[in-house]
């Protein structure tokens, strides 16, 4: 029963055209294509020339391609029973369609399986949804290794990935798909530091302002592999999905497997177009409307003024003073339970150390409650050290092979949470913890890779995954009002599964403002500031030993969920006030921040931003390495109404000392200048001259006409 259809919404059109034969293939997707029928034409307008050489079929891309239909490339579905490859000629069998979504059944009877295509196109963001799931039918079991959410036929070659480590995420990559296979694999049990799951494909040359790109994130926080492959017929596909470990999923008679969710999303006007597209997308879908509105409190989280060193005068005395700096939320970090005087031990008990809090945490919670503030704790609930009474009673609830040695890190083990009872027991000691005490606010963290990652003798990656879900969805339903943070030793946990259960990601353990740039920056793509813990450090890098500029410090975390982790008894008394003015100036701000357009800027010597929201504008320039240029050239400003008059001024203390040059422009003296947004985006803002490690930040207001 061939049914091919159009999938409409955020002004886009996406046509598949389906055959009795194999999954729908994708034939264009653009601008909205408008009221007539365009299947017809674009019936015609696909069909390609079949040279000699290939099978009389040619190459059959489709959303889910198939080698048992010809189709020699990566196929979308690797599957055997008992060791027999699975050939599959998959028949449509069954289509849902309704607007903007199609839900396609296909089935081949003689393989024994069943194959279920969801697809959606969300109405206010064009943002493309793809899952697959696979049934088996047959009476024997089927073992499936690889299962693409789907197969994007991408008209572009070039291709952005995201490289990294602890302390450097979200580093892109850009290469070019002239022959064979680019993947990007994960076997770490988390997102991951260096291969999280997005990717970026585009025309040659893409930006942050320009060339037709399309993004893809597939939303899972467990291995996973993202491939782009050139066919030998001169296409490109581009596959997702999740990484199967040998014998990981075996499906018995009747059972199922479904992949995690493909997002995708198309820009004629380069990333910040993708971005215009996924961050309402995740404000509205992903989050589901809950952060609308809703006001980023200003985080103080005392890891690196205190590390494992807990005394409850000197937490009473931080806490003072993050309140004095504007702070509305205290996060007390790692070292607070049981039995925990290093990362040693204590991991697993998660009960108050008596020795470090003979009256419990209430006297705290109380201090920190009574300056304002709100209280929060960090929890690692899904490890546990050796040296804990968790795991002197239960030894054998580590997630691993009993017969073989747990390579460790940071000195912990991971629970098996496939487990019942040690879920069980987990959400029994948080939740205690939550009831008997006034937490609002969870940061998790998850600091160690997964390694042979078995439960009951099978690969248990999959359901670890799953079973974190479930128990951070037990706890919030527990504890509805309380948010929960996604840490993993930083930006290990980052993707839109893990963002449905959390308010917050902590980017990076890195707060070194000059890497916080970059790092910032890529991260920015795919998620909205509101979601970007961004924190205030100390003056020399915790991670790096580099030396900062409180100014530079301050005016990079001003532009996302913004906090302090800072000793602040090392701040003079001037630097407090230089800090307090800027928390003051982000709370004025934050409003339009969290709820508006974050733009990439692109500028020959600076990495930039501006961040436009209803009320205003932020404008940030910084100069993260010496300049090649004796002068910067202007700031282009793109994202503002070009008829529109806006007012400048310069945010920063005017008679600093970068300030002092030959001619200083009339914005580092303090002066106001009036430009339309047509101005601003072709001439552009007029810049200082700034040293490696300085930064300049504007601030613009509309004038109403």
């Amino acid at each position: 029963m061939a049914q091919s259809f159009r999938l409409d919404g955020g002004a886009e059109s996406l046509v598949f055209l389906t055959t009795e034969a194999g999954a729908p293939r994708l034939v264009y997707w653009g601008p909205d294509l408008g009221p007539a029928d365009p299947i017809p034409a674009l019936a015609r307008l696909s069909l390609r020339a079949i040279p000699h050489g290939m099978l009389d079929g040619g190459e059959r891309l489709t959303w889910l391609p198939e080698a048992g239909q010809g189709f020699t490339g990566h196929p979308g579905l690797l599957a055997h029973r008992n060791g027999a490859e699975l050939v599959s000629q998959m028949t449509l069998r069954d289509a849902d369609l309704a607007p903007g979504a199609a839900t396609l059944v296909l089935e081949d009877a003689a393989a024994g399986i069943e194959l279920t295509l969801t697809l959606t196109l969300e109405p206010a963001t064009g943002v493309l949804t793809s899952c697959a799931a696979l049934k088996n039918l047959g009476a024997e079991p089927l073992t499936v290794d690889w299962l693409a959410a789907g197969a994007f036929d991408s008209p572009h070659a070039d291709l952005l990935l995201f490289d990294g480590r602890w302390t450097r995420e979200f580093a892109p990559v850009r290469q070019t798909i002239s022959t064979g296979l680019i993947a990007k694999e994960n076997r770490t049990g988390r997102t991951s530091h260096h291969a999280p799951p997005f990717a970026v494909v585009g025309e040659t040359g893409f930006g942050e302002t320009r060339g037709e790109a399309f993004a893809l994130h597939l939303a899972w926080s467990g291995d996973h592999r993202i491939f782009a492959e050139r066919l030998r017929d001169g296409r490109i596909q581009v596959q997702a999905g999740e990484l199967l470990h040998p014998g990981e999923v075996i499906l018995g008679p009747g059972e199922s497997y479904q992949t995690p969710a493909l997002y995708m999303a198309r820009s004629e006007s380069g990333l910040n177009g993708l971005s215009d597209r996924l961050h309402p997308f995740v404000r509205d879908v992903i989050l589901g409307g809950r952060l609308r509105g809703k006001t980023r409190p200003v985080h103080y989280n005392g890891w690196e003024a205190i590390y494992f060193d807990h005394d409850l005068a000197t937490l009473k005395g931080l806490a003072d003073l993050a309140a004095q700096a504007g702070a509305e939320r205290y996060v007390l970090d790692d070292g607070w339970f049981r039995g925990r005087p290093d990362d040693r031990s204590g991991l697993g008990d998660w009960t108050v150390d008596p020795a470090k809090y003979p009256d419990g945490l209430t006297p705290l919670i109380d201090h920190v409650r009574g300056l304002g503030m709100e209280f929060g704790l960090w929890v690692e609930p899904e490890m546990a050290n050796a040296d804990s009474d968790l795991l002197r009673a239960h030894p054998d609830w580590i997630l691993g092979d009993p017969g073989r040695d747990q390579p460790l890190g940071r000195g912990q083990y991971v629970l098996d949470l496939t487990r019942a009872e040690v879920a069980d027991n987990l959400f029994g000691q948080i939740d205690a913890l939550l009831a008997d005490n006034a937490i609002g606010y969870l940061k998790w963290d998850m600091n160690r890779d997964l390694t042979h990652a078995l439960s009951g003798g099978r690969a248990a990656v999959h359901n670890q995954t799953l079973a974190v879900y479930a128990l951070m969805d037990r706890l919030r339903t527990a504890h509805p009002t309380v948010e929960i943070e996604s840490c993993s030793s930083g930006g290990g946990r980052a993707d839109y599964e893990i963002l449905r259960r959390t308010d917050r990601i902590w980017t990076s353990d890195c707060n070194d403002p000059i890497e916080r740039q970059a790092i910032q920056r890529g991260f920015s793509i795919f998620f909205p500031p509101e979601v970007m813990g961004s924190h205030v450090g100390a003056a020399a890098s915790h991670t790096t030993a580099r030396t900062a500029s409180l100014e530079l410090r301050a005016m990079t975390a001003l532009g996302g969920h913004m906090g302090i982790e800072a000793d602040l008894r090392a701040f003079t008394p001037e630097e407090r006030a230089q800090l307090a003015a800027a928390i003051a100036l982000h709370k004025t701000l934050r409003t339009d921040l969290h709820a508006g357009r974050t733009l990439r800027l692109e500028h020959p010597d600076c990495l930039a931003f501006a961040n436009v929201g209803a009320g205003g504008v932020l404008v940030s320039a910084a100069q993260v390495e010496t300049s090649k240029a004796a002068a910067l050239a202007p700031l282009r400003v793109v994202g503002l109404e070009p008829g529109a008059d806006y007012e400048i001024v310069m945010v920063n203390p005017p008679e600093r000392p970068f300030a002092v040059m030959k001619r200083r422009i009339p914005l580092v003296k303090g002066d106001a200048l009036i430009a339309s947004g047509a101005m601003l985006a072709g001439t552009g803002i007029p810049l200082p001259v700034m040293r490696a490690g300085e930064i300049a930040v504007f601030r613009l207001t509309r004038i109403a006409p």
